[in-house]
């Protein structure tokens, strides 16, 4: 599929390995009432993946594997806008230094990337590690389908995705675990533009979350989110269609939910989504639970 990746910009972004942080009240108070206290953003999660369950966590915004921020305000934020899904991830200070890992999310509100490293990168990653990202990717467009617009997508991801072309239509058909309707959309609505953070899926409504199997949402899964338009900020729209990946756990706190961050947008509806259980980023880019054995030896 020709794009116009050629002409795109590589550049440096850097942040460092950031805390997990907590107010002076932790509790959070779910929709029933009940305060709970639980293990959220940000730091190093030795044990949540992608590929791993994102909703069945004692947590609440878990971000799997390593949280990466800037201190400085104005840098973290062309970190979390230059990042792309797919783009190269460097350990440059601290005893896993020279290490490599992949960019799989963005988070908004605190706006942390979010990386995936092998495991024995984990054991030696320190929190205030920096990390470099080869921002790749940020302009990306289709050249025979300018009624889809790309965003967040690194050109090796989408490279990787297994997309087919409908060239008498204008459509592409792409892979996807679960079909989700705009309505049970919250957290994250009506920003300006879509290019950092996400936005949640709600899963308060049990009707909903087993008429669309939400249950079984996983970190980097890809999902298909209908009468949803991304091009200029996230709104309902009826008949468009956005594609995104999950990049962070569930959440107990009234809208919000396992968050979404896009990939895909037409507002005229030119993506077609189709169910397949593999259409997940870790599938695709070989990391997380889906990481083969024999690059585990490497």
């Amino acid at each position: 599929m020709e794009t116009n990746e050629n002409k795109l910009v590589e550049m440096s972004v850097i942040g460092e390995v950031c805390s997990p942080l907590s107010s002076s009240q932790p509790y959070s108070i779910t929709p029933e009432g009940k305060p709970t206290i639980l293990p959220g953003i940000g730091g190093i999660t030795y044990n949540v993946k992608v590929g791993d369950n994102a909703i069945q966590w004692e947590a609440d915004h878990v971000e799997p594997c390593v949280s990466v921020k800037n201190k400085d305000r104005e840098e973290n934020g062309a970190l979390n806008l230059l990042s792309c899904i797919g783009n190269a991830a460097k350990v440059i200070t601290g005893d896993a230094k020279g290490d490599t890992g992949v960019v799989t999310g963005k988070h908004g509100g605190i706006e942390n990337v979010l990386v995936d490293f092998e495991d024995k990168t984990l054991e030696r990653l320190a929190i205030g590690d920096k990390i470099l990202i080869r921002g790749y990717g940020l302009g990306l467009s289709f050249i025979k389908y300018p009624h889809i617009k790309p965003i967040n997508l690194s050109p090796s991801l989408a490279k990787a995705l297994p997309i087919r072309e409908d060239k008498t239509k204008g459509i592409l058909h792409i892979p996807v675990t679960h079909i989700i309707p705009a309505a049970i959309m919250g957290s994250g609505l009506g920003s300006q533009h879509c290019y950092r953070g996400d936005y949640d899926i709600q899963l308060f409504d049990k009707q909903s979350v087993e008429k669309y199997y939400l249950k079984t949402l996983r970190f980097g899964d890809i999902v298909a989110i209908m009468d949803a338009d991304h091009t200029y900020g996230r709104i309902y729209r009826t008949g468009a269609v956005s594609i995104g990946v999950i990049v962070h756990s569930n959440c107990v706190t009234a809208g919000h939910g396992p968050g979404v961050t896009t990939l895909l947008t037409s507002v005229e509806g030119k993506i077609a989504p189709h169910i397949d259980s593999t259409a997940n980023i870790g599938v695709y880019l070989d990391i997380g639970r889906f990481r083969k054995k024999s690059r585990k030896k490497r």
